[in-house]
């Protein structure tokens, strides 16, 4: 073989092993493009049913009322992403289960597929990113305290040395134990199973107060004997977004469900939904919460998004 072919043949193999790699990073940078089959949607298609996480006294976004049905603010639109999940596999009817979920197990029955997606009071932090995903935010809030009109707790600083209650799992329990800690405030930090037991705890005057998110305190105030009693006080401790939680690793049931929320918020159906639990007579008493709709709350319907505050 001649210098000139020798130097051909080398171009030649040299451009059929660039044109090698070229095809196989085409192949392996175009994979994703094919959209991933959603295991979620999947199981719902096949079995025509979906299984939906609620809370049972997490008022106004989900609890029981007076005849054991569930309602509220974020059940409203758990079942308005189920009429987008129908839509998108297109199914005459899709059956729901509905399960009953603590701030203890929510996140585990998430994981292992007991529950399909869970609308309720949870908060979409970085910490909890790792285990599961969240959709579009349905709501923000931030921690107070709810206490007793006559008891002369204005902000967190009056606690020292006092019982202060709050729902077990939550981020107001983690809250509230740092600032203990960080403060050595010698607080008596009680640890309820549901935010009912933690008002419960503090009306029997067991607790001064009770920490948790403001709205579902201005919720609790709606089932009290005598609402007129208690007041929602003191500085938010942290900004939270509520998202509804699903499993990670399923970005199409997540799209689906994001894109019906979207549309909701977008559509101004949401800002209807919101008036109906912050702004006029709920149950089970028919008490008004009285919570105007917030400027976090107006952005969000406005430009809707899944991102947590910390």
């Amino acid at each position: 073989m001649t210098a000139p072919e020798l130097q051909q043949r080398r171009k030649t193999m040299n451009f059929i092993k660039i044109a090698s790699a070229v095809i196989i990073a085409s192949a392996f940078s175009t994979t994703p493009a094919f959209a991933q089959e959603s295991a979620t949607l999947k199981k719902i298609k096949e079995t025509g049913t979906i299984t939906l996480g609620h809370r049972e006294s997490s008022i106004p976004f989900s609890y029981y009322d007076d005849k054991q049905q569930v309602i509220g603010y974020s059940h409203e639109l758990m079942l308005k992403a189920v009429d987008g999940i129908k839509d998108n596999l297109k199914l005459a009817k899709i059956d729901t289960k509905l399960m009953p979920v603590t701030s203890a197990n929510r996140i585990t029955l998430i994981q292992n597929g007991t529950v399909d997606i869970e609308c309720g009071s949870t908060t979409n932090n970085l910490d909890r990113q790792k285990q599961v995903a969240f959709s579009t935010t349905i709501f923000v809030i931030g921690t107070k305290l709810m206490v007793k009109k006559t008891a002369g707790i204005t902000d967190f600083a009056d606690l020292a040395g006092k019982n202060v209650v709050t729902t077990a799992g939550t981020t107001s329990e983690r809250l509230l134990r740092k600032m203990n800690e960080d403060k050595k405030m010698g607080m008596n930090v009680i640890s309820a199973k549901d935010h009912g037991e933690a008002f419960l705890t503090l009306e029997t005057g067991r607790a001064v107060a009770f920490m948790m998110d403001d709205a579902l305190l201005f919720g609790e105030m709606a089932k009290a004997k005598r609402a007129g009693d208690w007041a929602v006080v003191g500085t938010a401790q942290s900004k939270e977004a509520y998202g509804c939680m699903l499993r990670k690793d399923d970005p199409e049931f997540k799209k689906v469900v994001d894109a019906a929320l979207t549309k909701v918020m977008t559509s101004g159906e949401a800002e209807k939904i919101y008036a109906k639990w912050f702004m006029n007579p709920i149950p089970p008493k028919g008490l008004n919460l009285n919570m105007p709709l917030s400027d976090e709350m107006k952005a969000l319907y406005k430009a809707p998004n899944d991102k947590a505050f910390e």
